[in-house]
């Protein structure tokens, strides 16, 4: 009966003239997500995406990876029939055949204008076919089932039930961005926002190994298998900090600390960043939400980046950045024990006010850049597909 998945986006359909451009990258994203299960084509229709199946087509991994995809707002299994009234009834008998008696309704949208029954008329038409066969109450408000028709140039389209897609813009459209993963709550979350809004990231992950056990990294690769679903393939760079930390602790005052850990790993993201292409930094950080993430430290840490510092958590609070990883599956992931690297040594009560001038001068002492130099030269990448 299914013989096409039905895709649906909302915000592509508002981009005026770079709207397909918008669409084409949609497509490619669709075509690389969904080879080799079964698709046949990927193509764009007249404000809608199909994709035409073949026979025992890998319906689950499709839907699954397609539920993920940024920028579909939803889509659905579905059957595409002629443009004919008499073949529009019997698939509307077909979906809804082996469903619990209830009431229902019938969606209709005329994408095809030239089609000569209006949605209203063809509705009613479909409609009462079902009813006739089935029984079942009409009930216009809330009913428990809609048999949605679209009808296209040369074709229409059956179905009943629609899976919600992530919605936002294709991956690739806005451009790359450095996203700094800790293996906590926020910063996946951070990295998500940001990947559905079309930007293409680059993970980046600081670990105290030897000083710490490796279990951050286990944590932060987990983490971004899960996230490369959404952006298809992705890389992972992990950065050795424990050498920065430990002339930290000989040469910074306790209480700064944690700005200086910032610093550094800002600088070490904006070198890596301009070497892979990216216009910005992307951070978990909260207004208010740790000491170090005070107003007059987040300026003072974005001192040390030349690119733009991207913080989409900024207003939350922790039980809605809580809800939204749980949503987006990196909750479980993030809550399993490790030693983050800014743990290591930190203070038990650190600045909440700090000023540039001062620690630039602190970091000149520890040569910076030399460190900064090292880090970047000793980071280790690794490459990640998720289809």
């Amino acid at each position: 009966m299914f013989n096409a998945i039905l895709v649906h986006y909302q915000e592509l359909a508002l981009k005026g003239r770079n709207r397909p451009w918008f669409v084409d990258r949609l497509l490619r994203n669709l075509r690389e997500a969904t080879r080799g299960l079964g698709v046949t084509e990927v193509r764009a229709l007249m404000g809608r995406i199909e994709i035409v199946l073949a026979d025992g087509a890998d319906l689950e991994t499709i839907r699954r990876r397609a539920s993920r995809l940024f920028g579909i707002a939803n889509f659905a299994l579905a059957e595409r029939v002629p443009a004919d009234v008499a073949a529009i009834e019997e698939a509307a008998i077909r979906h809804t055949e082996g469903l619990a008696p209830t009431t229902f309704r019938v969606a209709a949208a005329r994408a095809d204008k030239r089609f000569p029954i209006p949605s209203p008329e063809l509705e009613r038409l479909v409609g009462s076919r079902i009813q006739d066969v089935r029984g079942w109450p009409v009930d216009l408000d809330a009913p428990a089932t809609v048999v949605h028709v679209e009808v296209v140039p040369g074709a229409a389209f059956c179905y009943v039930a629609r899976d919600r897609g992530p919605g936002g813009l294709p991956t690739g459209v806005s451009g790359r961005v450095v996203s700094l993963l800790s293996g906590g709550i926020d910063s996946p979350v951070a990295a998500w926002r940001m990947m559905r809004r079309g930007c293409r990231a680059l993970f980046v992950h600081y670990h105290s190994h030897p000083l710490a056990s490796r279990a951050s990294q286990d944590k932060v690769r987990a983490i971004v298998r899960l996230l490369t679903v959404s952006q298809l393939h992705s890389a992972l760079l992990l950065v050795p900090f424990a050498d920065i930390q430990r002339r930290v602790v000989v040469g910074v005052p306790p209480e700064l600390r944690v700005v200086i850990y910032r610093r550094f790993m800002l600088r070490i993201a904006d070198r890596l960043a301009r070497r892979a292409g990216a216009r910005a930094l992307v951070t978990g950080e909260v207004v208010g939400q740790v000491a170090s993430q005070t107003l007059d430290n987040l300026a003072t840490i974005d001192n040390a980046s030349t690119l733009p510092v991207l913080r989409p958590l900024v207003g939350m609070d922790k039980e809605e950045i809580t809800a939204e990883a749980r949503r987006i599956g990196t909750y479980e992931i993030s809550i399993l024990p490790e030693e983050d690297c800014c743990q290591v040594f930190a203070p038990r009560h650190p600045a909440t006010r700090s000023h540039h001038e001062p620690l630039a001068q602190i970091e000149g002492a520890l040569d910076a850049e030399a460190l900064v130099e090292a880090a970047v030269m000793a980071a280790e990448r690794e490459e990640y597909r998720g289809v």
